[in-house]
């Protein structure tokens, strides 16, 4: 099979994926919490719809998680599709 085929996810690609994710996700939520403080002085915004929240740092800090979020995201799914594939190598050659 060609790399350039689209195929359906394997099992194990979509755990790992979703694993991969979840622990991605928590590791980028810790470092924009502490970048955020750092940059600005304030504690990162917990209620984005909160009255006391300026409406750009809302927007900015959105934007900031979900950025982050995506990057997170493909570079997990990236990693446990070359795990699989690596692992299905090595497989297929014992």
């Amino acid at each position: 099979m060609e790399k350039s085929e689209q195929s359906e996810p394997t099992l194990a690609v979509k755990v790992g994926t979703m694993a991969a994710t979840l622990v991605a996700g928590w590791v980028a939520q810790k470092l924009i919490k502490v970048i955020w403080e750092k940059a600005t002085g304030n504690d990162a915004p917990i209620d984005l719809d909160a009255d006391d929240i300026p409406i750009v740092q809302a927007i900015t800090f959105a934007a900031v998680t979900g950025g982050v979020a995506v990057f997170a995201r493909r570079l997990a799914r990236q990693g446990v599709v070359k795990a699989v594939d690596r692992r299905a190598r090595d497989v297929s050659v014992v």
